[in-house]
């Protein structure tokens, strides 16, 4: 049943109501819908347009919808209506017959799907917010479970510094927190409610916006009717954390896909997040790791697309807008299932410390070490730079690392190296001197790891 065909003398082509329905996709609003409609019925009935049976009837049909699309919210997208909206009317007709028609006073389509889809990003941002703090409890308890497991620290994806495997771990909860907080920031900006704009210019009938607004969970009506049909900030900026998110992602997949390679050998991944090859017996496939990696695109695109389609669009509402359901429903979901991914790959990784540390002490990782102990000898920075560069262009040619030259070896490149050389050049010396705030050392990371813990046990997730 179409809620427009008055003015019109025949219906549409079936190939026109095909490329037009969006009930295929936004049946995933139904809640929305309805709890929207359970709001609106007690505005109008406030302003008069319902009596007090007639908003009883229908508040209790829509209750029956809620409970019907809670038990199977799938089903309603093959019911053949446009979109949710008639869905729910047609329904509600149904039940209470042409009183069904009368909810719809003072309202349009416009309004409608706006409030709907503002409902459902903020429900989105309460499940990625779990999401993502499960992820962080996951890290906390990586991170806990190797404290002082050396690692090697790269920079150009060559070994730079010594590190922890905490410390590695610990930068990315920084990053995943930072998400976290920036969906709380998005949050804010979803707090106006655009019910009762109209079709674009506001209702004619007296209601109690800000009243319908707090009803509905909002701080606050939205304070433009034709800004209130039309924006669409909420859903690009949920798309621009998904996006700034699933990069995080992407690039901890991407460390610990060369982590587990057959040449880095630094971690294993459980059987639960591999998968095998279909010629080769031996594979064991980091496809959980490359899915997320490959899933980052996929979000960045619905950001683009979303961006793109809201470029040049004029005020108020234009049908370009029913673009933006599927790119959003399919990047939330992809998030969503990225975040639980990573944690799960978590869940089961080992880290293989001996060949850990055993990386962490080639590549001459110890040279700052020796510049630094050249400092402390009175040597200016620049100058020891350059002396250590020459010590390890030296200690390459005898194929020997830094810390097993001979003290008469280091003096051919300063008379101010002496026995106490060594000391400094080991890898405890290396993290312990990293005691600082975001260092390395275990100290600073033991702290670290306590005060995430205190602060994510107040977090659902």
């Amino acid at each position: 049943m179409a809620l427009w065909g008055g003015r019109f003398k025949e219906g549409p082509d079936e190939r026109f109501k095909n490329y037009n329905d969006s009930l295929k996709f936004d049946y995933r609003m139904a809640l929305e819908d309805i709890e929207g409609s359970e709001a609106w019925a007690d505005a109008i009935h406030e302003a008069g347009v319902l009596t007090d049976k007639e908003c009883a009837d229908l508040k209790k049909a829509l209750g029956e919808l809620h409970e019907e699309a809670e038990q199977d919210i799938h089903a309603i997208a093959s019911a053949g209506d446009e979109d949710i909206h008639s869905y729910v009317e047609r329904r509600l007709i149904e039940k209470v017959g042409s009183l069904g028609k009368k909810l719809h006073t003072g309202r349009s389509r416009n309004d409608q799907v706006a409030l709907d889809l503002k409902l459902w990003c903020r429900k989105a941002v309460k499940g990625i917010s779990e999401a993502l703090v499960h992820l962080e409890k996951e890290l906390i308890k990586t991170a806990d479970r190797y404290q002082g497991a050396v690692f090697p620290g790269y920079t150009h994806l060559q070994r730079a510094q010594p590190v922890t495997f905490s410390h590695w771990v610990l930068a990315y909860l920084n990053m995943f927190e930072r998400d976290y907080q920036r969906l709380c920031n998005a949050e804010k900006l979803m707090e106006t409610c655009p019910l009762g704009s109209a079709a674009l210019a506001g209702t004619a009938y007296r209601i109690d916006r800000e009243k319908l607004a707090k009803a509905l969970g909002f701080e606050r009506a939205t304070a433009n009717s034709l800004d209130g049909v039309s924006d669409r900030d909420h859903v690009m900026e949920l798309l621009s954390c998904a996006s700034v998110s699933m990069v995080h992602l992407s690039r901890l997949a991407e460390d610990l896909i060369i982590y587990n390679s057959g040449e880095a050998r630094f971690v294993t991944l459980s059987d639960k997040v591999t998968s095998g090859s279909s010629l080769m017996p031996q594979k064991k496939n980091p496809d959980s790791l490359e899915l997320i990696r490959g899933k980052c695109g996929r979000v960045i695109g619905a950001l683009t697309g979303m961006l793109v389609t809201c470029k040049a669009l004029p005020l108020a509402y234009d049908k370009d807008l029913q673009e933006d359901k599927e790119r959003l429903f399919d990047a939330v979901d992809t998030w969503h299932d990225s975040l639980y991914m990573a944690a799960l790959v978590f869940e089961g990784l080992k880290l293989n410390e001996d060949r850990a540390l055993e990386a962490a002490k080639g590549g001459y990782s110890n040279a700052t070490e020796l510049a630094d102990y050249l400092v402390s000898k009175g040597v200016p920075f620049r100058e020891a730079h350059s002396v250590v560069g020459q010590a390890v262009l030296y200690a390459i040619s005898q194929n020997k690392p830094l810390e097993d030259l001979s003290v008469e070896e280091f003096r051919k490149f300063s008379p101010l190296i002496g026995d106490d050389v060594y000391e400094p050049l080991q890898i405890e010396s290396i993290l312990k001197k990293r005691d600082i705030k975001g260092g390395t050392a275990p100290a600073q990371t033991k702290e670290e790891i306590a005060a995430w813990d205190e602060r994510l046990k107040a977090r659902k997730g």
